[in-house]
């Protein structure tokens, strides 16, 4: 094989996609049964509420381990329920005895906080999830229902699962998983990725639509390949620190380097690129390149060292990486030059 094809198939081998994520650990802190609670079991729920049940039993809450004395089932995120179920009963159709039933059970319509709340209590042992309360769509007021659904009913109703799929993923004819395999594979999202997201994030629903993007909508990545939704120490709540995130796939422009561009090293890869779209095909923040490098590199006290292009007869139009190929960073050469 000769050396340019060697070159070509190292640059094809360095982007890799991401990894799978690891199963969310969380272990299941068994709730107590509070004395005198009047607890009725999933069985009384069933006679009302038949489709919650059937689907709330396809999931992992539904196989959680009884203890003794523990709550589980329907109860174990709505309280104890024979009260609620004594005053439905009791109502005999009438609306306004069947509405102040409905008060005497906890049914997710408290403020973020109180409903989120509920399901702290067992993923709060989760890393992945423990710092929900200090995330920004906590701080925005999103609860856990806003994304998750325990019992997705809609799915009985949408069972090969039409109408899934973005525009770009049905262009690449991505087959998409009935509906109701979808919700269960995917931590019990309410739709799929990115079109959960997009319905708050409608500017990177627009970024995505450039020419030049990560493959977010054909299906091939998924916004938590990248974020964590639940919340993270890092900028723009990231999965990895600083350049990390993105250099988990572009290992090639991992370094460590003897040069290293200053920009990157400091402001991470979002001091030249845009992640989500760009009009530029290497994702920069200007369709230009040289009026990206431009930001930085002139009109400074050192011009001359700076920018010498000018002042030394050198052509200064054009992309700059014409000469200053490696501007990731180099091994050889303090100005970037292959």
């Amino acid at each position: 094989m000769l050396p340019g094809a060697l070159a070509v198939c190292g640059l094809l081998s360095a982007q890799t996609r991401p990894a799978s994520s690891d199963p969310v650990s969380v272990t299941a802190k068994p709730i107590p049964q509070q004395a005198g609670g009047g607890y009725v079991g999933n069985a009384r729920c069933r006679s009302c509420h038949k489709p919650e049940v059937i689907e709330f039993a396809k999931t992992a809450h539904a196989s959680l381990p009884e203890h003794k004395d523990s709550v589980v089932g329907c109860e174990m995120c709505h309280g104890a329920g024979k009260a609620h179920a004594d005053a439905q009963e009791a109502s005999h159709g009438d609306e306004a005895k069947s509405a102040a039933a409905n008060k005497l059970i906890f049914s997710f319509n408290g403020n973020p906080k109180a409903n989120s709340a509920r399901c702290m209590q067992c993923h709060q042992t989760s890393k992945q999830q423990s710092q929900f309360d200090h995330s920004s769509h906590a701080l925005h007021g999103v609860a856990c229902q806003d994304c998750h659904a325990t019992h997705l009913v809609a799915a009985s109703d949408n069972p090969k699962g039409e109408a899934v799929q973005s525009a770009q993923a049905k262009f690449f004819s991505l087959p998409s998983l009935p509906e109701e395999n979808r919700w269960l594979n995917s931590s019990l999202l309410k739709k799929n990725q990115p079109d959960l997201c997009y319905q708050c994030h409608g500017n990177v629903r627009a970024a995505f639509a450039l020419a030049t993007h990560h493959r977010v909508p054909e299906g091939l990545m998924k916004c938590t390949d990248c974020h964590s939704p639940h919340g993270t120490s890092n900028l723009h709540e990231l999965q990895q620190a600083g350049s990390e995130a993105c250099t988990q796939c572009h290992s090639e422009k991992r370094g460590p380097f003897v040069f290293e561009h200053a920009a990157s090293r400091v402001e991470g890869c979002t001091a030249c690129h845009t992640p989500h779209g760009s009009s530029n095909k290497m994702l920069l923040a200007r369709r230009e390149e040289r009026m990206l490098c431009l930001q930085c590199h002139v009109g400074t006290p050192t011009a001359t060292s700076v920018m010498p292009h000018n002042l030394q007869s050198f052509q200064a139009q054009g992309a700059c990486t014409r000469c200053h190929s490696v501007i990731h960073g180099s091994n050889f050469d303090k100005s970037f030059l292959n």
